[in-house]
């Protein structure tokens, strides 16, 4: 495997590593890149590149020993949690030069969850072809709520969260698109065999719907999709994706309103999901993945979740599942992306301290 060799000999901040204590034993933190800017996503290229987003607008590729931002990105819309968002790197990237990204588009009235590919060719400094496949239309002029984590399925689809952009109650209503997971080919065709393409006035790229503001996602083992979003005080959840499923946001909640008072209708509702698992207080989960690697055997299958709030990484595990531990330092700052490397490493993105790190033994 070469992505290692590569990733250290490009990386720009290796500094003293740190010792992290954890279930598995002395953990070794190292600082890989720093001096980014709001951080929001990273992924790794199969010819040993980092690429890492930030919220303003920039990609950043890492390389043998190299540090460029790449051109050809559209204008975004950063106000507020909006901006340029997640990264996915397809599996077929090596031949088909192409990636992916989830963004806060300009629109009339204000701006909407995009998605988009665009073409990285070999040695270059810029995106080509950047091509808009979604957008959440019509745009809003709130700040909030733009979810925006993607996934590629087993089946070869894109999932995307989009969150409910401030407005409660759309959440529920499946002629918008706003708190739902989208399902889509990756020209952005929509699958016959998405739930509501024969529900008359249901928007047919919907998958699930009633989620708030899902910032994390991803494949366990099996090819199942999870998701992690922010509930409001309290009621961050944990929730496996389910085909057509309503995970009940605004109607039902395990947290209350800002102002305290009560959110619908309790906690429970027929027709509507239980989450997996939920935390109150509320950590602010963003960032999801959900280890497979070799290097920490025991955490194998576990769910790990960046917290903005509290400054740790969650760990899951269990039926029912569970938070059996909390991974803290100063390098966890407000975690915003977490994704395990090729070699069974876990990287995460921190905000507070402007950098990517690297967990290992």
């Amino acid at each position: 495997m070469r992505l290692f060799p590569l990733i250290f000999a490009a990386c720009l901040a290796m500094t003293p590593a740190q010792a992290l204590d954890s279930s598995a034993g002395k953990v070794t933190v190292t600082k890989m890149v720093d001096r980014l800017n709001d951080p929001w996503a990273l992924g790794f290229l199969p010819d040993g590149g980092l690429l890492i987003t930030e919220k303003a607008g920039r990609v950043l590729h890492i390389e043998n020993d190299q540090r460029r931002e790449l051109g050809g990105l559209p204008d975004v819309a950063t106000r507020g949690q909006g901006g340029l968002l997640d990264l996915l790197i397809p599996h077929d990237f090596a031949q088909s030069r192409q990636l992916y990204f989830t963004y806060s588009k300009p629109q009339q009235g204000g701006a909407g969850t995009a998605i988009a590919h665009a073409r990285l060719a070999p040695g270059a400094d810029r995106l080509t072809d950047w091509t808009v496949i979604f957008e959440l239309e019509p745009g809003s002029s709130g700040g909030r709520h733009f979810g925006a984590r993607l996934v590629e399925g087993r089946d070869g689809m894109l999932y995307a969260t989009i969150g409910d952009r401030g407005d409660d109650a759309s959440a529920q209503d499946l002629s918008r698109q706003n708190g739902s997971v989208i399902r889509i080919s990756r020209d952005g065709a929509i699958p016959a065999d998405n739930p509501f393409t024969q529900t008359s006035g249901a928007q047919p790229q919907i998958w699930s719907y009633g989620h708030r503001n899902p910032q994390g996602a991803a494949l366990d083992a099996q090819g199942n999709l999870w998701v992690v979003e922010h509930g409001a005080r309290g009621g961050d959840e944990v929730n496996r994706v389910a085909k057509g499923a309503n995970f009940g946001w605004p109607v039902i909640s395990y947290g209350r309103h800002y102002s305290g008072l009560k959110i619908g209708e309790g906690t429970q509702k027929p027709g509507m999901e239980q989450p997996a698992h939920y935390w109150d207080p509320s950590i602010a989960p963003s960032g999801m993945m959900i280890y497979q690697g070799e290097m920490f055997p025991d955490w194998r299958g576990d769910i790990f979740v960046g917290s903005l709030k509290f400054d740790l990484i969650s760990r899951l595990e269990g039926a029912p599942l569970s938070e059996v531990e909390r991974l803290k330092s100063r390098e966890t700052q407000r975690v915003r992306d977490i994704r395990e490397a090729p070699d069974g490493s876990i990287w995460f993105l921190s905000v507070g301290q402007g950098a990517a790190y690297r967990l290992s033994r």
